[in-house]
């Protein structure tokens, strides 16, 4: 396979065998990498990357690179799949292809304080590929990218557009803040305006707040759950 393209400012670093790119990400960004270190690893039937980020706002701003990149990878799999494919995103970046759960995003920093700025921040991606099972159906909730008509869809190709898609949507919310952000985000999120349960808790999911904090809605009453309660600790 030749040498994947990324952006300019972006680095890759291919791993091979059971080796976690997110924990190789942590890793580089604990010792000082540079901003825009791409991780990944591919098998037969996942694909796996991170990013490293080093962000200049505080933590609660900078979690909205969740919805950010998550925006990138809806833009990256709609270029690269059929037209009927229809990808959206959940507010804790969970990734839906066709209704049904086809990866996730997850989100680690160096600091828990919502109000400090961290000194690194990694994203990772974790997406269904191909079922390495018989009856790769069984399950009503998951699919897998080949099951859903991409079977011609690379790994190198599919993260060389994420990346690629995700630079644009970064640049807009620094040029623009977050509003382009919040508008086509909205148009993605399926549980928007619906009844969930989170946290232990019960009620309608109305919206975000301008970090994107969840605002779930009980009876009168409207709570805030913030998204940087989404990161791993």
């Amino acid at each position: 396979m030749s040498a994947l393209q990324f952006p300019p400012m972006f680095q890759g670093e291919g791993l091979t065998g059971p080796a976690d790119p997110f924990d190789r990400a942590l890793a580089l960004a604990i010792t000082g990498t540079d901003a825009g270190t791409v991780v990944y690893n591919f098998s037969d039937d996942t694909l796996k990357a991170s990013l490293v980020f080093t962000p200049e706002v505080p933590l609660e701003e900078a979690t909205a690179t969740l919805p950010v990149c998550g925006l990138g990878f809806q833009a990256a799999l709609g270029a690269l799949a059929p037209p009927e494919v229809a990808v959206h995103l959940e507010w804790d970046g969970t990734i839906r292809g066709n209704g049904a759960v086809c990866g996730h995003m997850r989100v680690k920093a160096s600091t828990a304080d919502p109000e400090k700025t961290p000194d690194w921040l990694v994203l990772g991606l974790e997406l269904n590929m191909t079922s390495s099972t018989e009856n790769p159906g069984a399950d009503a909730d998951t699919t897998y990218l080949s099951e859903e008509g991409c079977a011609e869809i690379t790994q190198d190709a599919l993260l060389e557009a994420w990346v690629r898609h995700s630079l644009y949507w970064i640049n807009r919310w620094l040029d623009e803040g977050l509003r382009p952000v919040h508008a086509d985000w909205r148009g993605l999120v399926p549980t928007l305006g619906e009844p969930i349960e989170i946290d232990g808790k019960s009620g309608t999911f109305v919206g975000v707040d301008e970090n994107f904090g969840m605002l779930l809605r009980t009876g009168d009453e409207t709570t805030l759950i913030p998204l940087s309660s989404r990161l791993e600790t």
